[in-house]
């Protein structure tokens, strides 16, 4: 059994704030659109086969991902002879045309179209514009994006708990290495934001 701390929280500040806190330096996430946050439903199988047909790999740091029942999209940072680049992929009905001066397709299959990116701003800026953030998460207020393989552990851990209830809308999300911790909103009016902790230790 994963060592879990389940805190709730009826005041939104306090519950960011001791989110922030708890993350300290970890990688993390935050929800694009607080309102809607990003559902965790259909998460960690969306996670599970995108990393199965190889459009993710567990080295990629994800920057930024909406991961619904019925769409995916991602832009992550990979290492390529030696320099950054950044990937946008999503279903090619999401994807508005790149300018030529900010990426190149990469490639184009029916159902997922991607391109590369040599700087961040632009890869984000493209996301943002394919997906007009709902249900998004992007990760900011960190030195470093989450890395895929502790997003997929954690979440794991975090999801498949027996007699879990509540919210599954995850509004910020911190993934280190030995720890993991989700900011949840309230599953209803009058209910409270749920932080919930889980570790190796």
């Amino acid at each position: 059994m994963t060592p879990r701390v389940t805190l709730p929280f009826t005041n939104r500040g306090e519950a960011l704030g001791h989110f922030f806190s708890r993350a300290g330096e970890a990688p993390l996430f935050v929800a694009y659109d607080e309102e809607v946050g990003c559902p965790l439903e259909s998460a960690l199988a969306t996670l599970e086969w995108t990393g199965a047909v190889g459009i993710l790999t567990d080295d990629d740091l994800i920057h930024a991902a909406r991961l619904s029942g019925e769409t995916a999209a991602a832009m992550v940072e990979r290492r390529r002879e030696g320099r950054r680049v950044f990937v946008y992929m999503g279903p090619r009905m999401d994807a508005p045309p790149a300018d030529p001066y900010e990426g190149s397709l990469l490639y184009d299959e029916p159902g997922v179209r991607a391109y590369e990116f040599v700087q961040r701003a632009h890869a984000l800026a493209h996301f943002i514009r394919a997906t007009h953030g709902v249900g998004a998460v992007i990760s900011m207020l960190s030195k470093r994006a989450p890395e895929l393989r502790h997003v997929k552990r954690w979440l794991g851990a975090l999801l498949q708990e027996p007699d879990r209830a509540g919210s599954n809308n995850l509004l910020s999300g911190w993934f280190a290495t030995s720890a993991a911790g989700v900011l949840l909103s309230p599953a209803g009016k009058g209910e409270p934001y749920v932080y919930e902790e889980v570790s190796s230790e």
